[in-house]
């Protein structure tokens, strides 16, 4: 049961291109998000789509997968688990962010 206390699957449509960063180690590291889309009727019994933006990061191979195989409007299913982390801007504002360390990739 440890494996599922930080897990998450989804999937979804690349929103733009990856950003893929190369480490001064010569490892690589991508950035993308993706869009999950859920429909439901409302009150009024008319259809609405709720689209959810997901920021994901992967490293090493999978980056590499990343930035050889997917572009914008992609279709991906990824699995990883949930990071919180936080940084100091230029303004010295603490930010806070919340993206998914993806461990599996599948193009579909």
């Amino acid at each position: 049961m440890n494996a599922l206390r930080n897990k998450v699957q989804l999937i979804g449509n690349l929103g733009k291109d990856p950003e893929v960063i190369e480490l001064e180690n010569g490892g690589k590291l991508a950035k993308f998000s993706i869009a999950t889309n859920e429909n439901y009727k409302n009150a009024k019994g008319e259809k609405v789509t709720d689209t959810q933006w997901h920021n994901i990061v992967a490293w090493g191979k999978t980056a590499e997968i990343v930035e050889n195989y997917l572009t914008k409007g992609k279709e991906v299913a990824v699995e990883g688990k949930l990071v919180n982390r936080s940084y100091e801007n230029k303004e010295g504002e603490k930010r806070y962010v919340t993206e998914i360390r993806c461990n599996e990739l599948l193009m579909l």
